[in-house]
C-alpha cells in the first residue's frame, strides 16, 4: 500500500446525516459527547462517507452503529447540504442531509457519552447546535410542519 501526502487527500470531506422523522411529527436528534469536538451540542446522527462508499450506504452504515436501527437505501430521500466556507488548515466539510420515515428497530444511543431525544419543530429549534446543522434544521422544518414528505420521489 502506497502512503497517502497531505495533496493527495480530497480537499473536501463527505458526511452524511440522517433525520428520522415519527408519525407524532417529531425528529430524531443526537447529543454529541462532550468529549468531542462540538461536545453537547445536538445534531443530526451520521458520519464520514469511507472510501469506496456511496453516501447512501454510509448512511445506512452509521444509523446502524450509532442508532441501532436499519434503514433500507430504498426509504431515504436528500433534503439538504451544508458547507463549510474554505480553510487553509483543514480539509472542508460537505454535510449531506437525508431523510426517512421508515426503519426497523428502536433508535437508542449506541455511542458512549451521546443521547438521543425526539424533538418538536420548537424543541429542535431552541437547541444548541454545530454550525453546519443549523441550516439542517431549517430545511427540516417543513417536514416537521407537514408541508413535505420526506419520500424517495418515484
Amino acid at each position: 500500500m502506497v502512503p497517502m501526502s497531505m495533496e493527495s487527500l480530497p480537499t473536501v470531506q463527505i458526511v452524511v446525516a440522517l433525520a428520522l422523522f415519527d408519525r407524532a411529527g417529531r425528529v430524531l436528534l443526537q447529543q454529541r459527547p462532550r468529549n468531542k469536538v462540538h461536545g453537547g451540542l445536538w445534531e443530526f446522527p451520521g458520519g464520514k462517507v469511507e472510501a469506496g462508499e456511496s453516501c447512501e450506504r454510509a448512511l445506512v452504515r452509521e444509523t446502524d452503529e450509532e442508532l441501532g436501527v436499519a434503514v433500507d437505501v430504498a426509504d431515504i430521500s436528500p433534503i439538504f447540504f451544508a458547507i463549510e466556507p474554505p480553510s487553509d488548515s483543514k480539509r472542508q466539510v460537505l454535510l449531506l442531509l437525508f431523510g426517512a420515515r421508515n426503519w426497523h428497530g428502536e433508535p437508542r444511543a449506541l455511542e458512549a457519552g451521546s443521547t438521543i431525544a425526539w424533538v418538536t419543530r420548537d424543541e429542535m429549534v431552541s437547541l444548541p447546535m454545530p454550525p453546519l446543522d443549523v441550516p439542517l434544521a431549517q430545511a427540516v422544518i417543513p417536514f416537521l410542519e407537514g408541508v413535505a414528505k420526506a419520500e424517495t420521489p418515484p
